[in-house]
């Protein structure tokens, strides 16, 4: 699978994993449920991220920012994938915080990390010598999914060569879009920071002029968009039986 997806990593900045969700229904946060093969959704995420990166030509000499928005809350990564992939950095951010933000709630929702994620990775471009020049897209992944960042990519990535007029392409089934499981390009980032600073959280109404959908594979349907621990568990069971 990998072979068809890494002569094009360079067009990758990097990803944030979503994981500050409330999951009120979960009753757990996402990020800390457990497979039943023990490994925690996080890392499940984490170790993905890492082998996409694994498929890059001159792997040691290339970067992907793996940047993990989760409210604040501390959740943490295996020592092991840290320590063993030294040149992918493990790095927690803090939600972008709108200009004149009146409201105290404990969750801005997904657009504010998507904006934090994509201020640190302008950042970083910079300071990060082995980052390609080229980079300009981010991939978003969230914590109700089991879809693998690696079969993500290559199912978005030959999507953004034919439509240079979007800015965002995300996985789409018959009834709705996935905007949490997508590519967002960097050149967004200003018009996302002023539609957040004007006091719009609403996802859908910002990307929707900006995005070209890609249908979602039927057997991906039953990984995604889990939020309560029965969800969950047919998600893991589906995820066995692929």
């Amino acid at each position: 699978m990998m072979a068809n997806t890494a002569p094009h990593l360079n067009s990758l900045a990097g990803v944030v994993i979503l994981a500050g969700g409330a999951s009120k229904r979960m009753g757990v946060p996402k990020a800390e449920l457990t497979l039943p093969t023990g490994e925690r959704l996080l890392d499940y995420h984490v170790g993905h991220v890492l082998e996409l990166k694994a498929a890059a030509e001159n792997a040691t000499d290339f970067n992907i920012p793996i940047m993990i928005a989760d409210n604040e809350r501390g959740f943490t990564v295996d020592l092991d994938l840290s320590i063993g992939n030294p040149q992918s950095p493990i790095m927690h951010i803090a939600d972008y915080t709108p200009v004149n933000d009146d409201e105290q709630s404990d969750n801005g929702g997904a657009l504010v990390a998507i904006e934090s994620a994509l201020q640190t990775l302008a950042k970083l471009t910079d300071t990060m010598p082995n980052q390609k020049s080229g980079s300009s897209w981010l991939l978003v992944i969230s914590c109700d999914s089991l879809i693998p960042a690696t079969g993500l990519w290559q199912k978005l990535q030959p999507v953004i060569s034919q439509v240079a007029d979007k800015k965002v392409v995300c996985l789409t089934d018959d009834s709705h879009l996935y905007p949490l499981l997508g590519l967002y390009q960097l050149s967004i980032e200003a018009d996302l920071k002023a539609y957040i600073d004007s006091g719009q959280r609403r996802v859908m109404s910002f990307i929707k002029p900006l995005t070209q959908a890609v249908p979602l594979t039927e057997n991906w349907q039953r990984l995604t968009n889990f939020n309560t621990p029965e969800d969950f568990q047919r998600a893991c069971a589906a995820l066995s039986d692929l």
